[in-house]
């Protein structure tokens, strides 16, 4: 009897792991976590519109405290490996529950945002490794000098590269795409859906995703015009 009690105890964090459900709550709680990120960073980057000064104390502020610091990117790094698992994971299970496609396929219940899921998810990870070897590591600085500790200048002199805030500002747009739907999805992963609250719910992500778009898109047009220096 006890040893069936362990086996049964023992199986249900394998099954949860394994569930649909549980793929799911797993990529609602680490994209809430990057979402965090995304609008701390936000803030954080929008100070290069107050000043070489402002920027670059907030650079030497995160360098100064390296322990938060490592502690923050390594939750992050185990959000975005949870995250990409979960998605893979729901995916195939997708697959394998219609192995044939449609025929004729009609998007009436989705949306571009959902369509476009599992194919921007793995473009933006893309554009968060080569932004971390362009702006952090400075290994990847096409067209100009990277300045070890000068933010300011690094961010204003890449962003003034044509080609870099192009890729930068499309790698944004599908972000936001991806928070549009990511939010929204989160909500109903962890239970936090309603039928009179799913137009409050879906309007307040797309709201929240257009204004992702314009803060982060507004630092390289901002450069590109001539507004930062």
């Amino acid at each position: 009897m006890s040893a069936t009690l362990v086996s049964v105890r023992e199986s249900r964090p394998a099954r949860f792991w394994d569930s649909t459900n549980g793929q799911k709550i797993v990529m609602g709680i680490t994209g809430a976590i990057l979402f965090v990120f995304v609008i701390a960073h936000l803030l954080g980057n929008l100070q290069v519109f107050l000043g070489p000064e402002a920027l670059n104390a907030y650079g030497r502020f995160l360098r100064g405290v390296p322990e938060i610091l490592w502690i923050v990117r390594i939750v992050l790094l185990a959000a975005v490996i949870l995250h990409i698992w979960s998605s893979i994971k729901l995916g195939r299970r997708k697959l394998r529950a219609r192995p044939i496609g449609y025929s004729r396929k009609e998007n009436i219940a989705s949306t571009y945002a959902s369509r476009t899921m599992y194919w921007s998810g793995p473009i933006i990870l893309a554009f968060v490794i080569y932004h971390l070897l362009h702006l952090t590591a400075g290994i990847v600085h096409p067209g100009f000098d990277f300045v070890e500790g000068d933010v300011y200048h690094n961010v204003v002199a890449s962003f003034q590269v044509w080609y870099v805030s192009a890729w930068y500002i499309f790698s944004m747009v599908l972000l936001g795409f991806h928070v549009r739907h990511g939010a929204w999805s989160m909500f109903q992963s962890v239970g936090i859906n309603h039928a009179r609250h799913t137009s409050i719910l879906k309007n307040a992500a797309a709201v929240v995703a257009v204004l992702l778009v314009l803060g982060y898109v507004s630092i390289p047009l901002g450069i590109l015009l001539g507004l930062v220096k």
